[in-house]
């Protein structure tokens, strides 16, 4: 079995001295491909350093993580418009948070647009980040909706009606990753009604590990874990679910 991981960060400090092995772990379980969302230019040296040494493995993406935006954010944005062309498969990790703070919320809102504006006008896809602010997020998502704007609701925990709205609003596929292995997830009903053709498969990783190891650092070879119990819930076997999300990703990021 095949599988791609749509959004790890490897390179993340937690992977300091075990990064290529976690690299080389997850191909040994069958996850060949793997997406590296940007987040701002404090990390992206460590991206590319860490994506060099496995190409044909690891795609790179470009983008302002909305936690970043504050102080200087048009600089940063100028800088990734500035970089944007060949050799990146995606424009990201760039959306909204609400849940740490507030405080550069227009910001967030101004930098998010931009960003899937640029993304259009080069034929990119978008990765979106989205906490706490889902209904901001949807009304920069209805003012570009006329540009086709297309991509991945990452992390995505929403409600059967969330996913209906979104896909009235581009071509857009849903990031299920650990969380949907988490006793009394929401997301583990709802992805049952959500159709296969728009799953992708993603860890996150450092972060949202999935059972059975919770409460550990994550990394894409955990992928397979995901895989399953979106399977289990959907009633069909790993095999699908593998051959499927990866097909997904393939033509999302145009591998």
């Amino acid at each position: 079995m095949i599988f791609t991981d749509t959004h790890t960060h490897l390179y993340d400090e937690q992977f300091r001295d075990d990064a290529c092995a976690a690299v080389e772990r997850a191909v040994r379980a069958g996850v060949t491909r793997m997406v590296f969302p940007d987040i701002d230019s404090t990390s992206r040296q460590a991206m590319n350093d860490l994506a060099g040494k496995y190409p044909g493995n690891i795609y790179t993406c470009l983008g302002l993580h909305p936690t970043s935006v504050g102080p200087g954010w048009e600089e940063e944005l100028e800088k990734i418009e500035s970089l944007a062309g060949p050799g990146i498969c995606a424009i990201g990790e760039t959306g909204m948070d609400c849940y740490w703070s507030r405080e550069f919320v227009r910001e967030q809102e101004a930098a998010f647009e931009r960003q899937v504006r640029l993304s259009c006008r080069l034929g990119l896809p978008v990765i979106i980040h989205a906490r706490e602010a889902t209904e901001l997020i949807l009304n920069v998502l209805e003012r570009c909706k006329a540009l086709s704007p297309r991509g991945v609701f990452h992390a995505f925990t929403g409600s059967r009606e969330t996913f209906a709205r979104i896909m009235k609003l581009g071509d857009w596929y849903v990031g299920i990753g650990g969380v949907v292995t988490f006793r009394n997830a929401s997301i583990a009903e709802t992805v049952k009604d959500i159709p296969l053709d728009r799953i992708v498969l993603e860890t996150d990783s450092p972060y949202l590990t999935p059972v059975p190891h919770r409460g550990e650092r994550n990394e894409s070879s955990y992928i397979p874990l995901i895989a399953g119990k979106v399977a289990l819930q959907k009633g069909t076997s790993i095999e699908e679910v593998a051959m499927a999300t990866t097909r997904n990703a393939e033509r999302l990021f145009n591998f």
